[in-house]
């Protein structure tokens, strides 16, 4: 059953503060301090006011809380992992707590839990917590007296990135009294994005800019534009990751030139996207966006798609046809993949980006054209360049304003917006009910490495409403049946949902990393068997224990032989004594 808290919400319900206590670990000599396996840094309150007032002063205080804000989700998304990592199997919902003990833990307020409503499998979170002392709220009261807002700002982006990171989807906090205001103390209420009706500018707060609202009126002639734009969707989607919001920085101060930009990074990014993102935001906006994959069209064709044709130009051509730079004339022209286009191509690509116009094939008349090029690709121009398959002189002419696109795997605090955003998609196509993600999924969707990106995971969420029962909740069983590994070629999910340590098979097609590391791990284990069902903890545990027997306790030693610092090694050696201990 699901776990549920409809009345007030007891101390005792928290975990023990010793259990977050033995994960952090001072390191005078390297000066260092770890909660767990992140680094930390101790700040004094008073530094944390003068930020916050130069931010204000500088930015405003709409921007300043919006980037302060972000700053607050990050963390409590990176707290939320350490909160899984502990968290019951027979109560994982209860794990929660952990986020108001660290807060309690990281000197930020003292908080009790007032009223909670968890219900993971169907998404449902109503949360209201109470702040006594917090320091967000004094710093601001020392440099701005008391006033009308709120402003626990950072506070309240720290809860709203927890509880979304541990639930797999959006869920917004919001201040609804604050001691900046005059209280005694400070009141937050969370809940899902959806339920939310008048927290505009709390939403603007978790975003960079306004960058993907209303892509879905973007037009495209490209082919497949209708897949090129499921990647975000035809609904506004906030992006609250780092990496999203420099992105995001990027293109908008970009939109009002004429620069050339080239977007870079893996296949399935959002590449086209973010350049319909960025015509839509231009002074090109009312003028055609026209799209081209490179990689769809054969050498002998590209001329003529990017050109155009005069009537018996050559062998079929029985009338004259305008070609993409012609039809994008007074817009944007996006060139995907345009790393392999042939040398032939390239060369005359750049004369048309050079002399801004063009001649049809089998034409005589030179045609002006008036577009804004931006192009992209998933390889490195640069190395491209070296290898003598690329032109030296289009990729300098592309490379004007270069923006990198992270992985998924890279942004990962994106992933629940995702979840979401896919899951009530596809409900709503096939006419599904189903109601959300299990704890054992969300998990799995938080630590797979996502080589297909944002498009793999539309396919996953896809395939899990597919497969998934009406009124029930996606599982680890309806969305890794594909092949996919999560914890590398040795270690797996099963369709039941168990994690199975399995050795490589010898027919199957051999990978010399995942056989390297099988062996290495085997090698570590010495005598211990690989068995169904092996939890992952246990591995470490052994590893560790392996790993001092050989060094004969030389913790400096061993830690350079497990590739770890020697501060986490002390770390994860304080869990296996306990262990041990048990």
């Amino acid at each position: 059953m699901p776990h549920r808290h409809k009345e007030a919400v007891p101390h005792g319900a928290l975990p023990t503060r010793e259990d977050l206590i033995q994960r952090i670990h001072f390191d005078p000599r390297e000066g260092r301090i770890w909660l767990d396996d992140q680094r930390m840094l101790l700040l004094h309150t008073s530094a944390l006011g003068v930020l916050r007032q130069e931010l204000i002063d500088s930015l405003g205080v709409d921007a300043a809380r919006g980037l302060i804000t972000r700053m607050g989700y990050n963390s409590g998304a990176h707290d939320a992992e350490l909160a899984r990592k502990m968290r019951a199997p027979d109560a994982p919902q209860d794990a929660l707590f952990i986020g108001p003990q660290l807060h309690m833990l990281e000197g930020v307020a003292r908080v009790e839990p007032a009223h909670l409503e968890i219900d993971e499998e169907r998404g449902h979170f109503f949360g209201e917590f109470h702040w006594y002392g917090c320091a967000e709220a004094e710093v601001h009261v020392q440099r701005y007296g008391i006033g009308a807002d709120t402003a626990c700002w950072q506070q309240v982006g720290y809860a709203s990135g927890f509880v979304s990171r541990f639930m797999g989807r959006p869920v917004m906090f919001r201040e609804v009294q604050c001691c900046a205001q005059g209280a005694s103390h400070c009141v937050i209420i969370g809940k899902s994005v959806d339920e939310w009706s008048d927290a505009d500018e709390d939403k603007r707060s978790l975003r960079a800019d306004a960058l993907t609202q209303g892509l879905s009126a973007v037009s495209s002639e490209r082919g497949d534009n209708a897949s090129a734009r499921s990647l975000l969707g035809d609904a506004e989607v906030v992006g609250v990751s780092s990496g999203f919001n420099a992105v995001c920085h990027m293109v908008r101060r970009a939109a009002n030139t004429q620069a050339t930009v080239l977007f870079l990074g893996e296949s399935g990014v959002g590449k086209e996207v973010l350049a319909q993102s960025l015509h839509r935001i231009s002074q090109r906006a009312s003028g055609p966006f026209v799209a081209i994959n490179c990689a769809a069209i054969p050498d002998d064709l590209i001329e003529s798609e990017l050109f155009g044709v005069e009537k018996g130009g050559f062998t079929g051509a029985q009338s004259s046809r305008a070609g993409r730079f012609e039809r994008a004339d007074g817009g944007t022209l996006f060139l995907d993949e345009i790393g392999i286009l042939s040398w032939t191509a390239q060369g005359k690509l750049l004369r048309a980006l050079q002399e801004r116009e063009i001649e049809r094939v089998g034409g005589i008349q030179t045609r002006k054209v008036d577009v804004r090029v931006v192009a992209a690709t998933n390889l490195d121009l640069r190395a491209e360049v070296e290898a003598g398959r690329f032109r030296e002189d289009l990729f300098f002419r592309l490379n004007v304003l270069p923006i990198r696109v992270p992985p998924l795997r890279e942004r990962r605090e994106d992933i629940p917006v995702f979840m979401n955003h896919f899951l009530r998609k596809f409900n709503q196509r096939d006419g599904r009910s189903v109601s959300g993600f299990t704890a054992r999924a969300i998990d799995a969707m938080l630590s797979y490495g996502w080589p297909g990106n944002i498009r793999e995971l539309e396919n996953l969420v896809e395939r899990g409403v597919v497969l998934a029962g009406d009124g029930g909740a996606i599982d680890v069983s309806h969305l890794f049946v594909g092949g996919e590994h999560l914890q590398g070629d040795w270690l797996s999910w099963q369709p039941d949902g168990s994690l199975q340590c399995r050795a490589p098979q010898a027919s199957a097609p051999a990978n010399p990393a995942s056989m390297a590391l099988a062996e290495r791990v085997q090698s570590m284990l010495g005598d211990a068997d690989c068995h169904d069902g092996l939890v992952l903890d246990e591995v470490e545990a052994a590893l560790i224990r392996r790993a001092m027997q050989r060094t004969q306790g030389n913790q400096s030693a061993a830690a350079r032989l497990l590739g770890l610092t020697r501060a986490q090694l002390i770390y994860r050696l304080k869990t296996v004594a306990g262990e041990d201990s048990a």
